[in-house]
């Protein structure tokens, strides 16, 4: 799929990350990684950028972006807003930016 979408001109792809986080929370993170190392390694050598999004929140994305740091942009506002119903947007913001630092 991702030679199919580099052929029709696009400059971007998604990694759809909801597998990922299942078997991250699962406690496989190695094996929760590989296929989207496969799949960001090809889009790299195709040119694309990489977003990725789904299910992506402050413990499963240090790993995600640790794992492929050619992750251009992450979808994490349903986890972000979540986390600060109860933890408030500020402090929430701070986790996020530590978890990636």
């Amino acid at each position: 799929m991702i030679e199919a979408a580099a052929s029709t001109g696009t400059d971007r792809i998604e990694l759809y990350t909801e597998m990922y986080a299942k078997l991250f929370a699962a406690g496989n993170k190695e094996k929760a990684i590989e296929p989207y190392m496969s799949a960001a390694a090809k889009a790299k050598k195709l040119g694309l950028g990489i977003n990725a999004g789904h299910d992506l929140d402050r413990f499963n994305l240090p790993y995600l972006i640790q794992s492929i740091p050619s992750i251009d942009e992450v979808s994490i506002g349903h986890a972000l807003i979540s986390d600060a119903l109860y933890l408030g947007l500020e402090n929430t913001i701070q986790l996020y930016k530590r978890a990636l630092s």
